[in-house]
């Protein structure tokens, strides 16, 4: 089975003005560095779908979905907080975003793909359950685990999150949950300031301070997330793909580089392996510097379509 690659027009239109990092460019840099790569021929395209506010209400209030809809604007740009806009597109934008998750997940559980590669935006794990943050308006991976726990009968998710920055929005979402299991590094002491105030049981949250590089992040994902994860026995594997602890990318202080993507998905993919079924679902986060974002998103597709060997 080949590796889904599920995107839509509609998330290029999303634009929050001039000089703002999280723009549209970033996903003709993937898109371009994927076919510059080969990896684009091995994979299969779907359009996203626009989310359906049954399948929000499993994450968010509808007061807060029906919010966001009156919200969009016909003209212009609205802020719905200091750092996340909305102009005409982007209510479009957003649903096509969580509906890609959507779609990721039922595409590996009717054994169409055996992964899934969604290049949307807006991201989302900064979106908590009644307020947008951080560039995010819905979230993503939120909308797609609540969506495999109810429509596929699977008992445990787990949310892997490599993103610079804490998924404070997944967190708040799933905290306690015993369905879910989320790992995740992060540069602390940074934005959001979240992620290591007494984690629950279900969060294991590993900081790194800056300047931390690849090996530290290695150390984290070896030691911290890969015992926990095999413990957990997922059913399936959703990434929060984040690529912006890339040592190119000037919005934060790690040092991550090329490589380390793809081997935090090689070694993310033999969890799957083991107690998913292979199922994986990888949604785009984070990520500014336009080359280093597109070159990191080859490493982490080649591997999940099985072109590393």
């Amino acid at each position: 089975m080949t590796t889904a690659l599920i995107t839509h027009p509609d998330c290029l239109k999303h634009d929050m003005g001039a000089g703002h990092p999280e723009q549209p460019a970033r996903l003709t840099a993937i898109e371009d560095q994927l076919i510059a790569s080969g990896v684009a021929d091995y994979l299969q395209r779907y359009e996203a779908p626009l989310a359906t506010d049954e399948q929000l209400a499993r994450v968010h209030p509808l007061k807060y979905v029906r919010a966001i809809r009156e919200a969009a604007p016909e003209t212009g740009t609205v802020h719905l907080d200091p750092d996340t806009a909305m102009n005409p597109h982007s209510l479009n934008a957003a649903l096509r975003a969580a509906g890609a998750g959507v779609l990721a997940v039922d595409l590996v559980f009717q054994k169409k793909n055996a992964s899934a590669f969604c290049a949307v935006r807006p991201p989302g794990h900064h979106a908590l359950r009644a307020r947008s943050m951080g560039f995010c308006i819905f979230n993503n991976v939120a909308v797609a685990a609540r969506h495999a726990l109810h429509a596929h009968g699977i008992e445990r998710v787990a949310i892997v999150d490599f993103d610079v920055h804490h998924g404070n929005g997944t967190e708040e979402i799933f905290e306690g949950d015993p369905h879910v299991l989320m790992t995740s590094t992060f540069q602390h002491p940074f934005y959001p300031y979240s992620g290591t105030d007494m984690p629950a049981s279900n969060m294991v949250n590993v900081p790194l301070p800056a300047g931390a590089g690849s090996t530290q992040f290695r150390e984290a994902v070896t030691g911290e997330w890969l015992p926990a994860l095999d413990e957990f026995r997922p059913e399936l594997v959703i990434f929060s793909a984040g690529f912006d602890a890339h040592i190119e990318d000037e919005m934060a202080m790690l040092q991550l580089r090329d490589a380390d993507y793809g081997w935090v998905t090689e070694q993310v993919k033999s969890i799957a392996d083991r107690h998913a079924q292979g199922r994986i679902v990888s949604m785009l986060e984070g990520g500014y510097a336009l080359s280093a974002l597109g070159r990191s998103v080859v490493q982490h597709v080649r591997v999940l379509a099985g072109l590393n060997a």
